[in-house]
């Protein structure tokens, strides 16, 4: 009888063994379903963006540069330019696509944008402006910077003060002239009462600006002084070409910001030479194609 108790005293306390473990089963499944293994987000890709200097026609290296970046499906996200940089940039940035940039750039002269005029120079500067102003107009479809394709910054200088100046809404075409103002060559430009130069005069290559609008990755072109075939002799030759040097150092160092820099081999290409278009393209593409090394671990860091 002892023997029959203790067997029934066995199997009640295996009863509730069984059920214990049957309910920590279930729970544990309950748990497996109420918090499943939390799948992480793929990282957020770099934001690149690209700061094109200045440097007038020799600025058309910039097309060639945007052409590799294309080609080689490296997203531009952001573009800042000053002067030509941001004519270019503009240009690109409404669309997105460089083939039609190309096209145009084949297409323009110095009559497209340079409206030299005797009386201008009582103003301030040789081109009054008008002609750029109605190229961008006519090429450029979104009228404010916000309507563009690619969100995008022109640089310009208020004259009076000497601060820098980073258009990032209303008028595109308002925002090119005042970045490509050149001191001395064009008038300058007014807006909201203020006096606006070209943005190469503190600003050469803005990469800077380009890292403080949000990019994580910063591709500078910052366009070479052009190297005459011969030594300028006159007293306004030499000073055009000292000029023009400062500003390809003070553009080096400001594209020093960047992660990669670009310098495209211009030669003895003018400023105001537009006859050499299919060569600086060129001359970008090889600059461009020669840095895809140090793009591709610049993104790969990032």
């Amino acid at each position: 009888m002892m023997h029959s108790a203790v067997h029934r005293s066995h199997r009640a306390l295996a009863s509730r063994t069984g059920s214990l473990a049957a309910v920590l089963l279930v729970l544990g499944l309950v748990g497996c379903v109420t918090a499943p293994p939390r799948v992480q987000a793929p990282p957020r890709p770099p934001r690149v963006g690209i700061a094109l200097g200045g440097g007038g026609a020799r600025g058309f290296a910039h097309v060639g540069v945007l052409r590799v970046l294309e080609q080689e499906k490296i997203p531009v996200d952001l573009v800042v330019g000053t002067s030509v940089g941001s004519l270019i940039g503009a240009l690109y940035a409404d669309s997105g696509r460089v083939l039609d940039l190309e096209m145009l750039a084949f297409q323009v002269n110095k009559d497209d944008l340079f409206d030299y005029r005797a009386l201008a120079l009582l103003s301030g500067g040789l081109v009054k402006g008008d002609r750029l102003e109605r190229f961008v107009t006519e090429h450029v479809k979104a009228r404010a910077i916000e309507q563009l394709r690619i969100p995008f910054a022109a640089v310009a200088v208020e004259l009076r003060t000497g601060r820098t100046m980073v258009f990032e809404s209303g008028s595109v075409a308002r925002a090119v002239h005042a970045s490509a103002a050149i001191p001395g060559v064009f008038v300058p430009v007014e807006i909201d009462g203020l006096t606006f130069v070209d943005g190469g005069v503190a600003a050469p290559v803005p990469a800077a600006i380009a890292r403080q609008k949000g990019a994580d990755v910063v591709i500078a072109v910052a366009i070479p002084a052009a190297v005459p075939k011969n030594t300028p002799r006159t007293p306004v030759g030499m000073v055009m070409h000292a000029v023009n040097i400062m500003a390809a150092e003070i553009g080096r160092l400001h594209a020093n910001e960047a992660d990669v820099v670009i310098e495209p081999q211009v030669g003895d290409v003018g400023y105001d030479d537009f006859s050499q278009i299919r060569r600086l393209i060129e001359a970008g593409e090889m600059a461009a194609r020669s840095a895809l090394p140090r793009i591709h671990a610049a993104l790969s860091r990032s």
